[in-house]
């Protein structure tokens, strides 16, 4: 791997051992004042779709961790049970939860668990295990249409991670320097193609400005599928070794394509990022690259340089009506070119994004892609193949939300144009607008239910014309936790009413 690779990946040993000399917890923000004592969250959701195309709209499927089904009727129950993060500045913390889906659509009865985890947190060091939803990258979270490598697409998978999940003051740089890290292995459990294989994810991230006006970041993330057992190539290592090569990108491996290049299939992503704050106003400037095959450079280096995601975000508080603006442009067409040419040596090209020979369903977990979704996830191909067809897009996305008299409102609206693989050029183009729009109302007297009503379409040749609403009704309910003064204060209370 590049230099730099190896810098960042010393960095990211650094941040294990930051706990050691950090003198100050990162302070974790709460909504609620009852969230601030132990607290146990439950909920549950009952959601219905229907649609008049072959598929439901982009957006009702999309970015939602895999959790609505893509066929025209579906119906969804799901359940959940835990307990968040609570308590800010101390040196010991814990979560959990627990959500199972049921869901019904034109094809299919099934049900599965969304999140199953366990999360403590020793001061600064966070470690958590199970199946809990993520998202990684520097994109808006609410408005975005995701990152390019991780984005809320797929349903989340087991995985063990240790790191520092949120950002934290460097020692002796009196806050202006903040990181943040981990290191995840993961299972992918869908068995598609490759059973058993493994995920690898670490990434480090820094923040210039601390309270400054402006502040500037920049994450680096590398991610690879390995090991398993392959219907052509057999069992593909499941070793330390094996893991260890992944962990460099070293070449290995018992096929041709992993001996040339490395062991495994490797992809990753590196985001910079510019925010800037004043007042009641929050603008944030954001780009992120993506990377497979060849070697690793500076984002402005790289052969490219013409793929990525740039964004816009914009935050006030002032007016409600309008309270958040997003606007994304997302590019996939590029890739490298044919071949790569470097000093006469010529080398990959087509980076054939979230494909690969050996992994032949490739960067996608049940058939949905782990990425930008903008990049098709097999769960569309008509023939039913399990890779990926269409990786060559270009879209432009905006999305804006705010409250109106009580109403909180969200709306996404995507032009993209697709060219499917790289070689397909304009044969295979087609184009997509998805649009969404969510509007949701809590009513405290009916037993504090939030009722939502979601009007999405799909106007074009990619998935053809379709027209859909999305029903939604959500109970969230908090069970306190009686402290060991509250409890004393109850007996005494109890006697003395006696």
């Amino acid at each position: 791997m590049e230099r730099l690779t190896k810098i960042l990946i010393g960095a990211l040993f650094g941040l294990v051992a930051l706990p050691t000399f950090a003198w100050k917890p990162w302070p974790l923000p709460m909504d609620s004042a009852d969230l601030r004592r132990d607290t146990l969250l439950y909920g549950g959701e009952m959601q219905t779709v229907a649609a008049s195309g072959t598929y439901a709209p982009f957006w009702f499927t999309s970015d939602r961790f895999g959790s609505v089904s893509e066929q025209p009727f579906s119906g969804n129950l799901s359940l959940y049970f835990g307990k968040e993060l609570t308590r800010p500045n101390r040196w010991f913390d814990y979560s959990f939860g627990i959500e199972g889906i049921g869901r019904v659509d034109t094809k299919k009865v099934s049900a599965f668990l969304q999140r199953f985890y366990g999360h403590v947190r020793l001061y600064i060091m966070d470690i958590t295990l199970g199946i809990k939803p993520q998202q990684y990258g520097n994109q808006d979270e609410e408005l975005s249409s995701g990152g390019l490598l991780f984005s809320m697409n797929s349903r989340p998978m087991p995985r063990i991670t240790i790191g520092i999940d949120q950002y934290t003051p460097f020692p002796l740089t009196y806050g202006y320097l903040e990181v943040k890290g981990g290191l995840t292995h993961g299972w992918f459990i869908d068995n598609v193609y490759v059973k058993h294989s493994y995920l690898h994810h670490k990434f480090v991230a820094g923040r210039l400005g601390g309270k400054l006006l402006v502040n500037i970041s920049y994450e680096f993330h590398h991610a690879a599928q390995w090991g398993g057992k392959s219907p052509v190539h057999g069992d593909l290592g499941n070793s330390f070794r094996n893991f260890w090569n992944v962990f460099w990108a070293r070449s290995g491996g018992g096929t041709i394509n992993e001996q040339i290049n490395a062991y495994g299939n490797h992809i990753g992503s590196q985001n910079l990022g510019i925010d800037v704050k004043w007042k009641n106003w929050k603008v944030s400037a954001y780009w992120q690259s993506i990377f497979e095959d060849g070697p690793v450079n500076i984002m402005w280096k790289a052969m490219n340089i013409s793929d990525g995601l740039w964004g816009v975000s914009v935050k006030q508080t002032r007016w409600p009506f309008i309270s958040s603006l997003c606007y994304e442009f997302i590019n996939t067409t590029d890739q490298s070119g044919s071949f790569h040419d470097k000093d006469g040596l010529v080398f990959g090209g087509d980076d054939n994004y979230f494909n690969n020979s050996v992994y032949r369903n490739g960067w996608n977990s049940f058939y949905r892609t782990i990425g930008t979704p903008f990049i098709t996830s097999p769960i569309y191909n008509a023939d039913g193949s399990i890779a990926t067809l269409n990786n060559r897009t270009m879209a432009h996305h905006i999305g804006l939300k705010g409250n109106i008299y009580g109403y909180r409102y969200r709306t996404l609206v995507t032009y993209a144009e697709n060219y499917g693989l790289y070689n397909d050029g304009d044969a295979l183009k087609s184009t997509n607008t998805a649009i969404l729009l969510e509007v949701k109302k809590q009513f405290p007297k009916a037993w504090n239910l939030d009722f939502s009503l979601a009007f999405g379409a799909d106007i074009g040749s990619q998935f053809g014309n379709s027209y859909s609403v999305m029903f939604s009704v959500t109970k969230r309910g908090i069970i306190k936790i009686k402290t060991k003064n509250e409890k004393l204060e109850s007996k005494i209370k109890t006697k003395h009413n006696k």
